[in-house]
């Protein structure tokens, strides 16, 4: 039978895995934490202000948008995340319950992968658009509740999955040195699903551009298309690059 560490501190952890954990305030510490909190402010306010606008101006009230949106709550959440890391992190980290010290990763790793999944799902939707020719997509705003709902469904399994059991408290010699609580085998079946995640949406960005650059040839070479055609073709290319570069 396993014996388990369920009361033994937070350092015990760190001490097992060889992580350092300081128990008074350096430089760079203050630093890491006042650099983290603006940090998190800004992402805070810039997102709330996305989100207002989103839902006071119904110009926005289009799946596109919708998703949009809810790109914009899963990095108010990280901000949020990054913040509560802020106040317990450095000297605060050994202080921590290991309740508390899986609250704050569980936050970190829920919001991560709420943004990748919502980045997936609008590569998807923009993926549909442009083959169809569509500025927006005709998905039921009942699809996008649904859409979203799972999206958050899936972000929290993967980022609460450590909480209730799939962690090294029962078994040492599998903690992680980046994260010593967390077994080894869930950090990397955790990066290899973000991963996956990210490089099919890259997939999918690419055969974007690949269409859309041979339609742009195509468009150069004659002068038959409808200009209603190219505006459309326009405006959906400025909006993948706007997705693009909130994403980066």
């Amino acid at each position: 039978m396993k014996h388990c560490f369920y009361n033994e501190t937070v350092g015990f952890f760190y001490n097992n895995s060889r992580k350092e954990l300081t128990t008074y305030w350096r430089t760079k510490d203050v630093l890491v934490v006042a650099l983290g909190l603006t940090v998190s402010v800004i992402v805070l306010l810039t997102n709330l202000l996305v989100i207002t606008a989103i839902i006071i101006n119904r110009r926005f009230h289009y799946p596109i948008y919708y998703l949009l949106g809810n790109l914009a709550a899963a990095d108010l959440f990280a901000g949020i995340a990054y913040m509560f890391l802020m106040f317990h992190t450095g000297p605060r980290t050994a202080e921590l319950s290991l309740k508390t010290w899986f609250i704050r990763q569980s936050l970190l790793d829920t919001s991560l992968t709420a943004s990748v999944v919502n980045l997936l799902a609008i590569a998807v939707e923009r993926h549909q658009t442009v083959f169809t020719m569509q500025l927006h997509s005709k998905m039921s705003n009942q699809r996008v509740m649904i859409l979203i709902f799972c999206i958050w469904v899936t972000a929290l399994l993967l980022g609460l999955i450590p909480s209730y059991g799939w962690h090294c408290l029962c078994a040492l010699e599998k903690c992680s040195s980046m994260a010593p609580l967390y077994s080894r085998s869930y950090l990397t079946f955790w990066a290899i699903s973000n991963l996956v995640i990210f490089l099919i949406m890259v997939v999918v960005y690419t055969h974007i551009f690949i269409y859309v650059k041979r339609k742009m040839t195509r468009m150069s070479k004659h002068t038959s298309f409808h200009p209603r055609y190219k505006e459309t073709m326009i405006s959906l290319v400025k909006t993948v690059t706007i997705i693009l570069s909130k994403s980066i």
